[in-house]
This record gives structure tokens, sequence and C-alpha cells, in this order.
């Protein structure tokens, strides 16, 4: 049996950058969290938080609501996360505020 070993993006800069952004799924701006993925293609294991490359800006209702919430379907709360995350990236790399020293992640790929 192989392991495949995750290669882990840590980031502050990045994740400060993601904070900074309105929230990518309700427009709400100033509430905004850097909200890792919690998909484990992405890095996400039990106690272990997903890559920082995938992180989406999300105000706190809303990362509540895929995190935690029960109106969600788990396909909703996916797709929901994975919009945002599209828009956190395109709106990062857009506006010239991705760190210089982290790999963008290819948005077409990743679903």
């Amino acid at each position: 049996m192989s392991f495949y070993k995750f290669d882990y993006v840590r980031s502050r800069q990045l994740l400060k950058a993601v904070a900074s952004l309105p929230c990518q799924h309700c427009g709400l701006d100033g509430y905004t969290q850097a909200a890792h993925s919690n998909q484990s293609v992405h890095g996400k294991g039990r106690g272990i938080k997903a890559s920082d490359i995938f992180t989406a800006a999300l105000c706190v209702t809303c990362h509540t609501a895929i995190d935690s919430g029960s109106k969600l379907t788990k396909d909703e709360r996916l797709d929901i996360w994975h919009d945002a995350w599209v828009n956190t990236v395109r709106a990062l790399v857009s506006g010239g505020d991705w760190p210089k020293n982290v790999p963008v992640p290819d948005v077409r790929i990743c679903h």
C-alpha cells in the first residue's frame, strides 16, 4: 500500500489577504474569514486543516452554514465553498494580492 504525501502550503500572508476580501458568497464586507476546505482532496484530515491555498473568503454566517449548518445538503455546501474559493483566488490574483511565494492553484481543475 502506498500513501500520498500531501504538499501543504501554510501562509499567514495568504490567509490575511483572503480575510481582507468581502464574503465571496453573500458579499458582506468587514466580517470575512479564511474558510479552509473540508475536503480530503485538499489535504483536510482529522485535526488537520486543508492547505492554505484552499481557503475561501467567507463571512462568519456563510462559513458557519458551510461547516456546521443543517439547512444545506453536502452538495450545496461543497458548491458554495467551491464557487467562493474560485472567486477568492481570482480576486486575489487579479488584484495583485496573491503572495508571490505561494503557488496559485489551478481553479479550472479543482472541484
